[in-house]
Order: C-alpha cells, then sequence, then structure tokens
C-alpha cells in the first residue's frame, strides 16, 4: 500500500469520540430521569428527617448505601427500636436486583481494568443501568469495537448521583417544614421512573412474568399479612419466577 492510499484510508476512518463529547451525550440521555430522581429524593429526605434521621446520617446513608428502592423501605420500616433484622433482610432482597443488572452489563466491562469496572458498578443504579445498557446494546448492534462507553456512562452515573444526594440532603434539610410530602404528589415520581423504565425495556409478556408474579405476590401478601413482608414475599416470587424460566429455557 502507497502512502498516499494510507493517508487516504485513515483519512477516511471515523473519529473516535472524546471522553468530553460522549460525557455530554450521556449528559443528554440521562436528563429526563434526572428531575423524577431529584422529586422523590426530596421525599426520601423529607420522610427521613421526619423519622428522626438527622442530615448527616441521610448523606451517609444515601451515598454509601446508594439504593433509594431499599433506602425508601428502611425508612417505612424505621421504628424505636428499629427492626435491624427486617431491615437488613428487606434491603438485601430489594438490591438483590443489582445481581442480574451487575451480570448483564458486566460484558461490556471486560475490557476495563478492575478498578474501574468496579467503580462503574457502585454508580449502577436503575436510572444509569437502564439509559447504560441500552447505549452498550445499541453500539454493539451498530458494530462498534468498544461497544461500552466510559463517557457515556460517566454522565449517567455521576450526575444521578450527585442529584440523589443533593435532593436527599435538601430534603431533610427542610422536611420538617413541608409536612406530609406525599400529599404534594412527588413519591409518585418513584414508580413512575420503574415504569418507565420497564416500557422502555418491554420485550413481550414471557419476559415481563417475573414483574407481574412478584406483583401478584406481594398484592396478596399485602392484603394477608401485616408488616412489610410482601416486600420479601414479591421479591423472592420474581427472584425465583426470573432463575426457573432461564433454566427452562
Amino acid at each position: 500500500m502507497s502512502s498516499s492510499q494510507s493517508s487516504a484510508r485513515i483519512a477516511s476512518s471515523p473519529a473516535v469520540p472524546s471522553f468530553l463529547s460522549e460525557y455530554r451525550r450521556g449528559a443528554r440521555a440521562i436528563s429526563p430521569a434526572m428531575a423524577a430522581v431529584v422529586a422523590y429524593g426530596l421525599v426520601f429526605g423529607a420522610q427521613a428527617s421526619q423519622k428522626g434521621l438527622s442530615l448527616l446520617e441521610v448523606a451517609l446513608m444515601t451515598g454509601l448505601n446508594y439504593a433509594g428502592g431499599s433506602e425508601f423501605a428502611a425508612v417505612g420500616l424505621w421504628a424505636s427500636p428499629p427492626p435491624l433484622f427486617l431491615i437488613a433482610a428487606v434491603t438485601f432482597l430489594i438490591n438483590s436486583r443489582h445481581l442480574i443488572m451487575g451480570a448483564a452489563l458486566t460484558p461490556y466491562l471486560k475490557h476495563l481494568p478492575r478498578w474501574r469496572a468496579l467503580t462503574a458498578l457502585f454508580f449502577m443504579s436503575d436510572e444509569t443501568w437502564a439509559v447504560g445498557y441500552a447505549d452498550a446494546a445499541r453500539r454493539a448492534e451498530s458494530g462498534e469495537a468498544v461497544p461500552f462507553s466510559s463517557g457515556f456512562y460517566a454522565a449517567c452515573g455521576s450526575l444521578i448521583y450527585v442529584g440523589w444526594l443533593a435532593a436527599t440532603a435538601t430534603g431533610a434539610a427542610v422536611g420538617p417544614l413541608l409536612g406530609d410530602v406525599e400529599a404534594i404528589g412527588f413519591d409518585m415520581a418513584f414508580p413512575a421512573v420503574f415504569l418507565s423504565i420497564v416500557a422502555g425495556m418491554w420485550k413481550g409478556p414471557r419476559a415481563a412474568r417475573p414483574w407481574a408474579i412478584s406483583l401478584v405476590v406481594g398484592a396478596l401478601t399485602h392484603l394477608a399479612v401485616p408488616g412489610a413482608w410482601y416486600v420479601v414475599a414479591a421479591s423472592l416470587a420474581g427472584l425465583a419466577t426470573a432463575f426457573y424460566s432461564g433454566d427452562a429455557e
């Protein structure tokens, strides 16, 4: 190959997007979810402060645990003294969905050093996973050599994380002034986000069976058994359905 042909080939090859440009693309993609995260972050912070948690305790809880669903469940179960075993069991079961989410994302992280892969998994919220996984899958289908975009995922993870911490801290600070935050309607932002995630990842009734069975079992348990055991029953039913459906296939 002559030098002119080589130069022409290099000139015609697509440029690799910079980290900053990919970060901007990720910021645009995750921005619709930010409003909902801020809304139910305010609700959580207010509820936690009304249960007696301090601003520092709320910040540590949301920053280190970083799992909104289990945090809502823990605050809902909070009492004096708190039922620690039940809170720990519910937290584990609710967060166990991250095992499946992490397993789905891991094939796209194989090219990263371990510390970067673990960092990416720490910032894996439901919103970050849904947007990041969809982008990686789309890029893989289009033939990208490296489907996972570090800049894109970094924007999703960092903005959701910072937004969640800022919103929960703000909610904890002004919670005593808000009164019944559920009366405002902000609590509807939490199920709305999950419904939008499910709708965006809909692959037919067969793939939705674990969700449907979890919903039915949770509702029946809520009617039959007092307390928050419906969370445990629904989580176990959904996980068992997903596991045995996978075996059957």
